[in-house]
């Protein structure tokens, strides 16, 4: 089978998308299929150009056996919402000539647009046109819908332009996978069948992160006691998530003694916090860049509370890719979400995290005074959250399930 890739992120990033989509890559090589993947050159979480890649070249590589195209593209060094489109449209230009190569050169079964960006979509259908390939929109975020309903792009006609193209793109798709159930639903409101859709959930490895005690955790790294009682956030600092609230929390609780919490990660918003934290003078709020990989079990190990933060107006838009490794790690988490939203009916099924409602800072605290008070009565949701990634989130199933979903649709052609 040979796989055509097309995404602005993947492999060397550490966080969101591209993490995904550069284990899925090495994965479909392993199994023995040919994959090609069309990206940029590695920026994220920091927004900065990885080291050893070229500013304004293109570069081709080798990695986990997936032959790999880099395109330079603009990086702002503060990702506002109009330098991200600008952002975007200079990957999608500057791919222009690797699309020009592969076009006349190889003829693969299946092409995957990787979304966001959505609008990326756009030379994966012209490929599917030209060389009959089957077209897949993975939607990991529904991007149109999260800038409006954030109100981060103000202008009607740019905003209903955008989720014209959105609609036209999905619906020339073959067939359209998505990460929630919530986002399935979303997808079916733009006009796009039940069966034009399957569900392709992110994943965590299981075998590698799991439950890690204090002792062995990273407490000593990052000079904590062992008696202290640890908030951590770990993964992008964006806007989506409502951060800022972790520094009013901070500065509501800074009286409580042994109470720390950890910003681990960098991103837009992160400049922002420090700033916040300067100007309360909170000395319970400690920063830290991305930890390696390897030591990420060891980082989930370091939290008694895992905050996973989202604003209620995307809250049922996205669902955050942290929480697999959480849940994983066995980890006990306080998590925002709305009644109605996938995240929230998940995570109250099977009992494994603390739900508040998204944007109170007064629910939020509640939500953090109960899961600090809980003690032993915790590890009844620690183990609920082991068991749910064990059956439901284990890497080497989900890309299973995702492999032979591949192969059946071939034989359908």
């Amino acid at each position: 089978m040979r796989v055509l890739v097309f995404g602005i992120n993947s492999s060397p990033d550490l966080t969101g998308i591209g993490k995904y989509t550069g284990e899925m890559n090495a994965f479909l090589a392993k199994r023995g299929h040919e994959v090609t993947m069309v990206t940029a050159h590695p920026y994220y979480p920091e927004w900065k150009l990885g080291s050893g890649y070229p500013r304004y070249f293109w570069k081709t590589e080798e990695v986990d056996g997936v032959r790999v195209y880099r395109c330079p593209l603009y990086i702002p060094s503060d990702p506002t919402a109009m330098k991200k489109v600008l952002h975007e449209i200079s990957f999608l230009l500057s791919s222009v000539p690797v699309w020009l190569r592969l076009v006349f050169s190889r003829k693969y079964d299946y092409v995957l647009s990787i979304n966001p960006p959505f609008h990326l979509t756009a030379f994966p259908l012209l490929y599917k046109w030209l060389r009959r390939a089957k077209l897949i929109s993975h939607v990991q975020d529904l991007q149109v819908d999260v800038v409006k309903d954030m109100d981060l792009i103000k202008n009607g006609l740019f905003l209903n332009t955008m989720f014209s193209v959105e609609r036209f793109l999905l619906r020339q798709s073959d067939w359209v996978s998505t990460i929630s159930r919530g986002m399935e639903r979303k997808i079916r409101e733009k006009g796009i069948k039940k069966e034009k859709q399957f569900m392709f959930p992110n994943w965590v490895d299981c075998s590698f992160i799991s439950p890690v005690s204090k002792l062995d955790s990273l407490r000593y790294r990052f000079e904590l006691e062992q008696a202290d009682q640890v908030v951590l956030y770990s993964g992008n600092l964006g806007e989506k998530q409502g951060l800022e609230m972790i520094v009013e929390l901070a500065n509501q609780m800074r009286e409580r003694v042994g109470l720390k919490f950890l910003i681990v990660g960098s991103g837009g918003a992160k400049a922002r916090l420090e700033q916040m934290v300067a100007e309360y003078a909170l000395d319970n709020v400690l920063f830290f860049p991305l930890q390696p990989y390897e030591d990420l079990p060891r980082l989930l190990g370091t939290a008694d509370v895992h905050l996973v933060l989202q604003k209620k107006e995307a809250s049922d838009l996205v669902m955050p890719s942290k929480l697999t490794g959480i849940l994983s790690s066995g980890g006990l988490a306080l998590i925002t979400a709305s009644p109605a939203t996938t995240l929230h009916e998940v995570v109250t099924e099977y009992n494994m995290g603390v739900v508040v409602e998204p944007g109170s800072l007064d629910a939020l605290q509640a939500g953090l005074e109960k899961c600090l008070e809980m003690g032993g009565e915790s590890s009844e949701i620690r183990n609920n959250a082991r068991s749910y990634a064990l059956r439901y989130l284990d890497k080497e199933a989900a890309l299973g399930r995702f492999e032979n979903r591949l192969l059946t649709l071939r034989e359908k052609k």
